[in-house]
């Protein structure tokens, strides 16, 4: 069992930066592949941003390559997410993810632990 909180969210102008933190319980954290996915009202949650288990391996989607990072501190049981040049169209609630496997999972229905979400809304 895996318990995710995150946090971090908030009100940012465009242009602007952010960075979510995601606190996971449980002493099996670092055999997990960790995501970031966000959905924005009226549409379909999707992955932002994703990293293995083992250090290394990340993925992005391509709509915030270049501008986003994820990391992980496994002696903290945290995964972040860098969110620098922030858009409008970033907007959305933003909710980290815990799945197992040795591959880094694309999909929503792949992970099992989920996180209450948090929002990130970025001004004009």
């Amino acid at each position: 069992q895996v318990q995710l909180v995150e946090s971090g969210g908030g009100l940012v102008q465009a242009g602007g930066s952010l960075r979510l933190s995601c606190a996971a319980s449980g002493r099996t954290f670092s055999s997990y592949n960790m995501g970031w996915f966000r959905q924005a009202p009226g549409k379909e949650r999707e992955l932002v941003a994703a990293i293995s288990w083992s250090p290394g391996n990340t993925y992005y989607a391509d709509s915030v390559k270049g501008r986003f990072t994820i990391s992980r501190d496994n002696a903290k049981n945290t995964v972040y997410l860098q969110m620098n040049s922030l858009k409008p169209e970033d907007t959305a609630v933003y909710y980290c993810a815990a799945a197992s496997g040795i591959a880094t999972p694309k999909f929503d229905y792949e992970y099992t632990y989920w996180g209450q979400g948090t929002q990130v809304t970025v001004s004009s």
